[in-house]
């Protein structure tokens, strides 16, 4: 069978302790957007981030994610669980068959806050960035040795990924997290 039909488990599979992303449709494939499934384990959080360049769409299939996508009227460095935008809205909790358009330049994150894995399909456009984002992050969490913040940021920003709160992967903390989130707008 050619790559261009996948079946349910196959593509190419990128696992770390903080994500499981299997490639669905590629660069390399001619397609113009990424497509990946992606496993989000508890305590997820991909910290508040924008992109210059790219534009991205998010489908849950099975899980619940906390969502967040639009300019708060403050923007703070440490957290984005609390950013509400001008017209209100505020972070979302978002079940199975909720999606999550983001435009370039919209801040936008989404965390975890349960103790079940979530699945997602996710798109990028323009491809091959986030493709070739996944295969550096996923070498560079795979390894034993700590985690260099500074090459970390300067890998970010050369796939359009602007951070603006920390990525966080935080297991242990899932349950008092969930238990304490706000309720769905």
């Amino acid at each position: 069978m050619g790559d261009l039909i996948v079946l349910p488990g196959q593509g190419r599979k990128l696992v770390t302790k903080a994500q499981e992303v299997t490639f669905k449709a590629t660069g390399a494939q001619g397609s113009s957007v990424s497509i990946f499934e992606v496993v989000v384990p508890p305590g997820f959080d991909t910290g508040a981030h924008f992109h210059q360049h790219s534009q991205e769409f998010f489908y849950i299939l099975e899980g619940e994610l906390e969502l967040m996508a639009f300019e708060p009227t403050e923007r703070t460095d440490d957290d984005w669980l609390d950013w509400e935008s001008a017209d209100g809205d505020r972070l979302v909790r978002a079940g199975e068959g909720s999606s999550m358009f983001v435009p370039p330049n919209t801040p936008h994150a989404f965390r975890n806050a349960t103790d079940r894995p979530v699945r997602m399909l996710f798109q990028c456009f323009p491809s091959p960035d986030h493709e070739l984002y996944f295969e550096e992050i996923a070498e560079i969490w795979s390894t034993c040795r700590s985690v260099d913040a500074e090459a970390v940021a300067r890998m970010r920003s050369r796939y359009d990924v602007r951070q603006i709160t920390p990525m966080r992967f935080e297991p242990a903390a899932v349950q008092a997290a969930g238990a304490a989130a706000a309720p769905a707008n």
